[in-house]
C-alpha cells in the first residue's frame, strides 16, 4: 500500500483539528482535495471516552485517521501534571487506534514526539535510539504515552495486518501555536514575552536556562505535508522521524526571534530554571531518502508566525497578558 494516492472522497479524520498539528493538516487535506473530512471538538467527542470514540467510528467509519490529539505541554506543565499527560494521552490513544482498526481505517497515522527518545541519545538521533536509554525527567511521562502510542500501532500491525504507521516530530511551530504564558512550549513563549517586552518598554526579557541547549524547529505546514506524504509514501512498522535536520542554541533562537519582533532591550538568563535535554536534534535521513524535505525557513516560519500571533491579537482572540 505505500505509494498509494489516498481515496480523497473517502471519509478522512483528524483528531486534534482544533489543535497546531491538527489545525495544519486540516488545511493540507482540504488544499489537497479531500472532500468528506471528519473533525469534532472536544466537546463533542472526548477521545478519553471509550464507548463515545466506538460510537463515532461505527456511525462514520473513516478511511484515514491522522491521530495529531494530544494532551500537549511545555517543561512546566509537564512537570507539575505529568499524571494528566500520562493518562490523557494513553486514553486517547488506546480508543483511537482501537477503533480504527475494528472498523476498518486502511490508513492511520499516529504522531508522536521527538522527546520519545533517551536524553542522552547519540546525536543526531535515529529511529533506532527508541529505548535505549533514559528519558528526560522533566516529560517522562508524556514521552512513555507517546512510546505506547508507538508500540500500538506497531502491535496492531502484526495482529491485524494494517498499514498504520508513526512519525515522530521534531520541535513544532507555526500559527494555531499555543502563546499561553505558562503552558507554552519554548518559541511561541519566546515569542509573547518578547512582544509583551516590546509594548510595555521593558529593558530586558528573562530566558528560562543557561541559552546552551540545542533545538530544530520545524513549520507546522511542512508538517501537515509530512503526514499525508507518509500517508502515500511509508508503510513499515519503525517510527519515522520528520524534521529539519539541523538546530541551534537557544540563545541564538531567543535573539532571531527578539530581532522579528523588534525588541531592542537585554537579554537575561535564569540559569536557576531547568534547561530540559541538552541536544535534541533528529536524523531525518529516512524521510530524506523517500523524498520529502522540509521547505520553510525559520526565520521566514517565525516572521508569518509572529504576525499571526499580531493579528489574533488585533482580533482579541489571544489575550494579551
Amino acid at each position: 500500500m505505500a505509494g498509494a494516492s489516498l481515496d480523497r472522497g473517502k471519509p478522512a479524520f483528524i483528531a486534534g483539528h482544533r489543535g497546531l498539528v491538527g489545525g495544519a493538516v486540516l488545511r493540507h487535506f482540504r488544499e489537497q482535495g479531500f472532500g468528506h473530512l471528519l473533525t469534532r471538538t472536544s466537546s463533542e467527542l472526548d477521545l478519553r471516552d471509550a464507548d463515545a470514540v466506538e460510537a463515532f467510528f461505527a456511525a462514520e467509519r473513516p478511511a484515514t485517521v491522522v491521530m495529531a490529539a494530544a494532551k500537549v505541554g511545555g517543561i512546566l506543565a509537564n512537570s507539575t501534571y505529568p499524571a494528566d499527560f500520562l493518562s490523557d494521552n494513553l486514553r486517547m490513544q488506546v480508543n483511537v487506534l482501537d477503533a480504527a482498526a475494528r472498523h476498518g481505517a486502511t490508513h492511520l497515522l499516529f504522531l508522536g514526539s521527538s522527546c520519545i527518545y533517551p536524553k542522552l541519545a547519540p546525536q543526531p538521533i535515529r529511529e533506532d535510539s527508541l529505548l535505549t536509554g533514559p528519558l528526560e525527567e522533566t516529560n517522562d511521562a508524556y514521552a512513555i504515552a507517546k512510546i505506547s502510542g508507538v508500540l500500538q500501532v506497531q502491535a496492531l500491525r502484526r495482529q491485524h495486518g494494517v498499514h498504520y504507521v508513526s512519525a515522530m516530530p521534531t520541535n513544532l511551530y507555526g500559527p494555531g501555536d499555543n502563546f499561553h504564558p505558562t503552558h507554552s512550549h519554548v518559541l511561541p513563549g519566546l515569542i509573547r514575552r518578547f512582544h509583551e517586552a516590546k509594548e510595555q518598554g521593558a529593558a530586558s526579557v528573562t530566558v528560562w536556562g543557561t541559552g546552551t541547549p540545542r533545538r530544530e524547529f520545524l513549520h507546522v505546514d511542512d508538517l501537515a505535508r509530512a503526514c499525508l506524504f507518509l500517508l502515500e509514501n511509508y508503510d513499515d512498522p519503525a517510527p519515522i522521524n520528520v524534521g529539519v535536520g539541523e538546530d541551534l542554541p537557544i540563545r541564538e533562537l531567543a535573539e532571531l526571534v527578539a530581532d522579528v519582533v523588534g525588541f531592542e532591550g537585554a537579554l537575561e538568563f535564569d540559569t536557576s530554571k531547568p534547561d530540559g535535554t541538552p541536544r535534541k536534534l533528529l536524523d531525518v535521513g529516512r524521510i530524506h531518502d523517500l523524498g520529502w524535505k522540509a521547505e520553510i525557513g525559520l526565520r521566514e516560519g517565525l516572521e508569518q508566525t509572529y504576525a499571526w500571533y499580531v493579528e489574533q491579537l488585533a482580533a482579541g482572540a489571544l489575550r494579551a497578558a
